[in-house]
């Protein structure tokens, strides 16, 4: 009780500070969600190793583990660890909660909030089947762990939902400099794909967190650079070309990849299967893979530093390639819940090899670059499979530490990024293609021509009708202008129910016809259909009216109809509701200051 009543009015006096959620706060905020985000990451290594000391008295890479296991229990393991995550997460879906359940979808279209429950039950999951053997990546229950510790602490806190998304993208954003010790890439990775910009107001907060996170992983003895190689020599300028091939195709076959998956997924949930069941029958399925190929188990790391550090034949590769790509969609398809980055990776470091021995056989001097080749095959892919080429160039340097290999790199993945998106591939993260789907709109309702917002008009007179008339058109409507056209519709004028007024009082005939006096064009301006909403709202903003008339473009313009305000505006809200849900409006935390201090 007395904890609680402490609770209350610790969270009661944090609403009242609001500089507790201010920009220079949340560079302090960051730095503590990095210590907080490595902290996760070690604890899921922790879990990991964990269950494999229940399950075999050993611990160390999935691989090795796999390896000492009967070839029965290669078959029970991975098939009783997808049983428990399916059971974990068909409880997290029984939960009732108003919170997200992804940690993309809290920061690019949320309000920040995470289950901590469902996440909690999601991450046990994701523990399951990554310490029983799944082909799938750790990353993801890293990040998400760590992104749910900063939501935590910010609602904790009282954030409001601007801060509060800034607050989690930061944890996971040291999620992931922590998992893949690559700080710059992990401010990236949340930069490119989750928010898609890259404001210095959202990434001078996401490079600390990832910043922190790095030296708290350093100073508890957990760095170290994912792979070691000796000095890579400088390729040849010749030689790029190759870079650029190599890129092409990982740009070509990346989506077709995600595309695999996808058609994984789609496969196990035609069995009918319950979640539990799907899960353990991917685990079924994978220990028999096993059987024949150990090295299929995991994320596929241990391999790929086998790929950069020993030869490999073609065959092998291929055999391996195709066994590790048919592994990742059962673990993926059957509903396991991890990331696929590493995996990822994985395909583009076998392609990679598999191109350096092909262009060795068109000029064999390629082939003392071998290392290199795989290197960009990892990258390349990756940028293709996430949309963020940027992130993937940083991700392999900073987990090699070689600046050789950065120009081939740049070439390389800026050309898988393009070839991906030029034929419309599908990509690793639904909020990337949101994003995508949201920019578009909005450009759209941006470039919104006039025309598909003029409505009929029913207050039109011609210029050959009586005073009479237009009375009773003024009476029977309540309007203030009528608009005059003659017989071919073209447009004259109007009448302003103040001058027809004036008519009446002085005792004119009201059946005489209309008085050209009374016509006038300079009461209101008149629109072209082909103006935009932009064009549109200078006008309505000095207009005090409702309505303006729409005009064809000809020398002698035809009446086309009307425009409302209250149309023009539902577009523009509609607009504003768009950019209040996307990561834009977390890109200036000054502005919602600004915008506070006016509304004191």
């Amino acid at each position: 009780m007395i904890f609680s009543n402490g609770l209350h009015v610790l969270r009661e006096q944090c609403k009242q500070a609001r500089w507790l959620s201010g920009q220079p706060a949340l560079l302090v905020w960051a730095l503590f969600m990095g210590v907080l985000g490595a902290l996760a990451t070690i604890a899921f290594y922790w879990g990991i190793h964990q269950v494999q000391l229940l399950l075999s008295g050993q611990s160390g890479s999935i691989v090795s583990v796999t390896r000492i296991w009967s070839s029965s229990e290669r078959i029970l393991y991975p098939a009783l660890g997808g049983l428990v995550a399916g059971l974990l997460l068909w409880w997290a879906s029984k939960l009732k909660v108003d919170s997200n359940a992804d940690y993309m979808e809290a920061v690019a279209i949320g309000n920040g909030h995470l289950s901590l429950r469902q996440g909690f039950l999601r991450v046990l999951s994701s523990l399951s089947v990554i310490a029983t053997g799944g082909s799938i990546g750790r990353e993801g229950a890293m990040i998400h762990l760590a992104a749910m510790g900063a939501s935590a602490t910010g609602r904790l806190f009282c954030f409001e939902a601007i801060p509060l998304r800034l607050l989690v993208a930061c944890g996971a954003a040291a999620g992931v400099s922590a998992a893949y010790n690559a700080p710059v890439a992990g401010a990236l990775f949340v930069a490119e794909i989750v928010l898609g910009s890259m404001s210095m107001q959202t990434l001078g907060p996401l490079l600390l967190s990832a910043a922190t996170a790095n030296i708290t992983m350093r100073m508890l003895g957990y760095y170290h650079v994912m792979y070691d190689l000796p000095e890579l020599m400088p390729i040849d300028p010749s030689f790029l070309v190759f870079a650029v091939l190599l890129g092409i195709v990982s740009g070509l076959l990346a989506p077709q990849f995600l595309r695999f998956l996808d058609g994984g997924k789609r496969l196990f949930r035609k069995t009918g299967l319950g979640l539990p069941l799907r899960l353990a029958l991917g685990g079924f399925v994978l220990g028999l893979f096993t059987l024949l190929e150990p090295r299929v188990a995991g994320n596929g790391y241990s391999v790929l530093s086998s790929f950069l550090h020993e030869p490999w034949a073609w065959t092998a590769v291929t055999l391996i390639l195709l066994t590790k790509v048919l592994s990742t969609g059962i673990t993926v398809g059957s509903g396991a819940v991890g990331g696929v980055i590493t995996p990822v990776m994985f395909m583009g470091g076998a392609l990679g090899l598999l191109c350096v021995q092909l262009f060795g056989l068109l000029l064999p001097a390629v082939l003392s670059n071998t290392a290199l080749f795989v290197l960009l095959g990892m990258g390349s892919f990756l940028a293709a499979a996430t949309s963020a080429p940027l992130m993937a160039i940083l991700m392999i340097f900073e987990m090699t530490h070689s600046y050789t290999i950065i120009l081939p790199l740049m070439l390389a993945c800026v050309f898988s990024y393009f070839t991906s998106r030029s034929i419309a591939g599908a990509v690793m993260y639904a909020v990337t293609e949101s994003r995508d789907k949201d920019l578009l709109l909005r450009h759209r309702l941006r470039q919104l021509r006039l025309a598909n917002l003029v409505s009929p008009v029913s207050t039109v007179i011609k210029h050959n009708q009586t005073m009479q008339d237009a009375l009773n058109m003024f009476i029977e409507f309540g309007v203030r202008f009528i608009y005059v056209v003659n017989e071919m519709n073209e447009y004259q004028g109007v009448i302003a129910h103040k001058d027809v007024s004036s008519f009446l009082l002085s005792g004119n005939d009201m059946l005489a016809p209309l008085s050209g006096e009374l016509i006038n064009r300079s009461y209101l301006t008149t629109l072209q259909p082909d103006m935009t909403l932009d064009e549109v709202q200078d006008y309505f903003v000095a207009f005090n009216g409702e309505r303006l008339p729409v005009l064809s473009a000809d020398e002698r313009p035809l009446l086309l109809g009307v425009v409302y305000k209250s149309d023009v505006l539902k577009k523009f809200n509609e607009l504003k509701k768009l950019l209040d849900a996307s990561s834009d409006a977390i890109l200036d935390v000054r502005a919602r200051k600004l915008y506070d201090n006016r509304r004191k």
